[in-house]
C-alpha cells in the first residue's frame, strides 16, 4: 500500500506504521494535546504490519471514505456546524413590563444629561426649565436605534444594560403530573381502559382479571349510495367467574378495533346472575330471543369414581359439569356456573342463543322471591329446590 517501508516492518517500534521522530512530534504537537499523541501512538501499535503489508487495500467504490484526509480539517459538506458560543449568560431572562418601563426612563434620563453636559445653557435657561422652552429631547432616530440594541434581558444587550434583577427560579417541568392512570401503566400504554375504568368503577388490576371470550366474528355489509361498506362484527362475552356476566356487540372496519369495542360493552354491560350454592342455577329458566330458546336447568354436584377409588370403592363428588353447547358453555364459565344442563330446542342463531341465555340467567326465581310472594318465611319454602330435604345450606341458613 505503500504506508510501510520494510525497515519501519522489521523494527520493534512502537510508533506504529513510522517512527516518529523529534521533528514529526515537534509538528504533530502544535494540533494534538499530549493525551491525544498518546492515543495515537497507542493506536498504532496495535496494527500488525506484516497483516497491513499482506491484507490491505485501498476501497475503490464510490462509497469509500477518505481515510487519507486530514481530519483536524472541517468540511462544511460532510462535517456537522460547530455551533457558535452564545453571548447571553445562562441566567438571563425578560424583563417585566415595569422594569422595560423603568429602562426607557433611565435610557431618557441619561440622554439628556449628556445633552446639558455637552451643550452650554443660556443665560436665561437652567436645566429645571428647558423643557419649557423648548430644549430638544431625544429624536426618534435615537430611540429606534436603543430598542433595536436593547434585548431587555438580563445581562443582555449591547450596552451591557438590564441586570436590574437576580434571575428568576427554574420552574420545575410540569411534564407527567396530569397524565392518566392508563399513561403511567405500561399494562395499558395505549390508554384504552382509561375511559371504562371511569364509567364503570373498577380498577386497571380488576379489569385485567376478568375473563374476556369472543363468541361470534363475521364480516357485515351495509348497502349505501356509495357502495357496499364491508366491516367486522364480532360479540364477546365478559364475566368474572364470581356470579357477573355481561355481553357486548362491536362493529369497525378492523376486526382488532371491533373485537376491543365488543370487550368493552361486555364489561360495561356485566350483570349479577344469580346462583345457587355459587356452582349452578336455581331451578329451570327459559329464555326466548326471536326464534331462538334456551332451556337451562340446574343440576346437582354429582358423583364420580375416582381412579384412586377403584381399589377403595369410595366415591367422590366432581360434580354435574357443564352439558351444553360451546356458546352456552363460555358464558356459564364467565359467570362461575359449574354445573349446569342446556337444551336449544329450536332456531340455533348464535346471536339470539347468546341472548337468550343471559335473558334467562336473569329470569331465574330465588327463594327470597317465592317466600314473599307466597307471604311466607324462606325456610317455607326450601321444598322447592331442597327436595323435601330439612338440611338447608349455610349461606341460606344465615340469610
Amino acid at each position: 500500500m505503500g504506508l510501510v517501508s520494510s525497515q519501519s516492518s522489521n523494527q520493534s517500534s512502537h510508533c506504529g506504521l513510522r517512527p516518529y521522530d523529534d521533528k514529526d512530534k515537534t509538528k504533530l504537537a502544535k494540533t494534538y494535546t499530549p493525551e491525544q499523541l498518546r492515543a495515537i501512538e497507542e493506536g498504532e501499535a496495535a496494527i500488525d504490519l506484516a497483516d497491513l503489508e499482506r491484507q490491505g487495500r485501498f476501497r475503490v467504490d464510490p462509497y469509500r471514505l477518505p481515510y487519507l484526509d486530514d481530519l483536524s480539517t472541517i468540511q462544511p459538506v460532510v462535517d456537522k456546524r460547530i455551533r457558535e458560543v452564545g453571548t447571553i449568560p445562562e441566567n438571563a431572562r425578560w424583563l417585566d413590563p415595569e422594569e422595560q418601563i423603568d429602562e426607557v426612563a433611565t435610557w431618557i434620563t441619561q440622554q439628556q444629561e449628556d445633552y446639558y453636559q455637552n451643550t452650554p445653557l443660556s443665560p436665561n435657561q437652567t436645566p429645571s426649565n428647558s423643557d419649557a422652552v423648548g430644549e430638544p429631547k431625544p429624536s426618534r432616530l435615537d430611540f429606534m436605534k436603543f430598542m433595536e440594541e436593547s434585548t431587555f434581558m438580563t445581562g443582555g444587550g449591547k450596552r451591557g444594560s438590564g441586570v436590574v434583577a437576580p434571575a428568576l427560579p427554574k420552574i420545575p417541568s410540569m411534564k407527567g403530573q396530569y397524565q392518566s392512570q392508563a399513561d403511567s401503566d405500561p399494562r395499558d400504554p395505549d390508554g384504552k381502559y382509561d375511559r371504562l375504568r371511569k364509567q364503570t368503577g373498577l380498577s386497571l388490576d380488576e379489569i385485567l382479571s376478568l375473563k374476556m371470550k369472543k363468541l361470534v366474528s363475521h364480516f357485515v355489509t351495509n348497502q349505501t349510495r356509495l357502495g357496499k361498506i364491508q366491516s367486522f362484527y364480532v360479540l364477546a362475552v365478559a364475566g368474572d367467574g364470581n356470579g357477573r356476566l355481561g355481553i357486548g356487540e362491536g362493529k369497525a372496519l378492523e376486526s382488532g378495533d371491533a373485537i376491543t369495542k365488543a370487550y368493552q360493552a361486555a364489561i360495561r354491560n356485566m350483570r349479577p346472575i344469580p346462583r345457587y350454592e355459587g356452582r349452578t342455577i336455581y331451578g329451570e329458566v327459559e329464555g326466548k330471543v326471536a326464534a331462538s330458546v334456551v332451556q337451562l336447568k340446574g343440576k346437582p354436584p354429582g358423583t364420580s369414581l375416582s381412579p384412586f377409588a377403584i381399589t377403595t370403592c369410595i366415591l367422590t363428588p366432581t360434580g354435574f359439569g357443564l352439558r351444553c353447547q360451546h356458546l352456552i358453555f363460555e358464558m356459564a364459565r364467565c359467570a362461575g356456573i359449574q354445573d349446569l344442563a342446556a337444551r336449544v330446542p329450536r332456531g340455533r342463531n348464535k346471536m339470539n342463543t347468546v341472548k337468550a341465555t343471559l335473558e334467562a340467567l336473569l329470569n331465574q326465581r330465588i327463594p327470597d322471591e317465592i317466600a314473599r310472594g307466597r307471604g311466607k318465611k324462606l325456610v317455607d319454602v326450601r321444598k322447592v329446590y331442597y327436595g323435601g330435604n330439612q338440611r338447608i345450606p349455610e349461606q341460606l341458613e344465615t340469610a
